[in-house]
């Protein structure tokens, strides 16, 4: 390869303030190996292009974190920080010569997050299809109008949740969750802060122990670390992690019976067929996976593809409805798919490609040896739950994932559970949290929830402790 020296004199000697520049953004050193990677990197990370790129990402960040202040959404700032980053590695690629190595990187890290896409596309479709055929509002409803005490609802909230996330994604949950407890808890707010708080923390705990609970565990689960059936071995910990806090919080619920609701909201023509293929499709995609070997999103995409014709013929015979007189809104596979969250996968694509360049630029091999080596993969497991409640558990995750530090099998485990189940020890450390608190706007708050943070930290320590009693035989 070329050397900086060399494309600086090629230049002419007519650009001395060029020349100076070129040096000053210089990689520090000459190639470094990258570890599992085929190819061998530069290590970018004491160079002005490492600098400026873990700058642009942290004011990225920022941005990102001061989402409900600023009202820009969070896919923005990322997206811009992820081709700034990458523009920087290419220039200093280019420098040296190289005009092939950061493009394969980028498009490696193109195609996880194109896995990502397509799989959270179908996944959604589904979700947004059952709540179109009022799959969520008829459970609501059954909740409201069915008479039980606020401690029941607490109970019956929180029990739903856990075991609701695991299939659909935790935020969806939460915020269904919610809406029963704002309607059963009306004129209670200390009740309904309880409760959201008890919804958050069982969705996160219930989304950790399953591949579709979270994009986490579902991250885990596309890089093959961990099978499906391997998940169930959380089951426990996650239990766990949801019960001692909601054990706790149940002596601050207050007693009574809320005011009577009547009422009825009933299932659309197709709702079951459409849960049933559903069910079809996360069984297919498991075993797409587990015997075939092929990505998960095969199979998520090809229920998809189910779900499309079955919709067809649905819409056709609420077309005949309408033609004979009833009022009925004909079904459109695509109104499903329009309501999908744009910025949620935006910002995906950001974080990937932003994470995946702070790798090249050797950042994350650095990260790695502090964390896993001096720390140990324990303590560096236990602070990746403890990052999560802070930071977005996505980027963390990816980062570790990326970075593929040498750890046993129960230690994998326990990052998908701390980084599931961590963001639960503030109301701002999950998507759950942060959509409750705008959902529930000024009776669920930021400091509502860190009332009972010392709860729910006793409920994740109890969660890691059962993780090494119950899985010893692999840490």
């Amino acid at each position: 390869m070329r050397t900086i020296t060399t494309l600086i004199k090629t230049a002419g000697t007519g650009l001395p303030f060029l020349a100076t520049l070129l040096m000053l953004l210089s990689p520090s050193t000459v190639l470094a190996s990258s570890g599992n990677e085929d190819v061998r990197l530069l290590d970018l990370t004491a160079s002005w292009f490492g600098i400026i790129s873990i700058i642009v990402f942290a004011l990225a960040y920022a941005l990102v974190i001061s989402e409900e202040l600023l009202h820009l959404r969070k896919s923005k700032p990322v997206v811009v920080a992820s081709g700034v980053i990458w523009t920087l590695i290419a220039v200093a690629y280019a420098l040296q010569g190289d005009t092939a190595t950061a493009a394969a990187a980028i498009r490696h890290n193109l195609l996880e997050y194109a896995e990502l896409l397509l799989f959270l596309i179908a996944a959604m479709t589904y979700v947004n299809t059952m709540e179109e055929r009022n799959v969520f509002n008829a459970l609501r409803a059954w909740l409201v109008s069915s008479g039980f005490s606020l401690t029941s609802i607490f109970w019956i909230t929180g029990l739903l949740a856990f075991f609701i996330s695991p299939f659909a994604d935790n935020l969806t949950t939460a915020l269904v969750m919610a809406a029963v407890v704002m309607a059963a808890g009306e004129g209670h707010p200390r009740f309904i802060a309880l409760a959201a708080i008890n919804i958050v923390v069982a969705a996160n705990a219930g989304g950790a122990f399953s591949p579709f609970g979270d994009i986490t565990t579902l991250l885990v689960w596309q890089q093959g670390v961990v099978r499906f059936s391997e998940f169930f071995d959380l089951f426990v910990p996650s239990l766990i992690n949801w019960l001692v806090p909601a054990l706790i919080m149940s002596f601050a619920v207050p007693r009574g019976r809320p005011k009577p609701i009547q009422e009825t909201v009933g299932l659309k023509r197709g709702a079951r067929g459409v849960i049933g293929l559903f069910l079809l499709t996360i069984v297919m995609t498991v075993s797409f996976h587990n015997f075939l070997h092929v990505p998960p999103v095969l199979g998520m995409m090809t229920g998809l593809g189910f779900l499309k014709i079955y919709g067809h013929f649905l819409g056709r015979n609420e077309i005949d409805m309408e033609v004979s007189g009833e009022k009925v809104q004909p079904f459109d596979i695509f109104n499903s798919m329009k309501r999908i969250e744009w910025d949620t996968l935006m910002f995906f694509y950001g974080v990937i490609l932003s994470v995946g360049g702070l790798h090249t630029i050797g950042y994350l091999t650095a990260i790695s040896h502090t964390l896993y080596i001096d720390l140990g993969p324990t303590w560096a497991n236990v602070l990746v739950g403890l990052a999560s409640a802070i930071v977005d558990n996505i980027p963390i995750m990816f980062a570790v994932l990326t970075m593929n530090p040498d750890m046993s099998h129960g230690q994998w485990l326990l990052v998908t559970l701390t980084a599931g189940v961590g963001g639960s020890l503030l109301s701002i450390g999950s998507a759950a949290g942060v959509a409750l608190m705008g959902q529930a706007r000024g009776v669920y708050t930021f400091f509502s929830h860190l009332r009972w943070t010392w709860a729910i930290g006793l409920g994740y320590a109890l969660s890691i402790w059962a993780h090494f009693l119950i899985n010893a035989r692999i840490m």
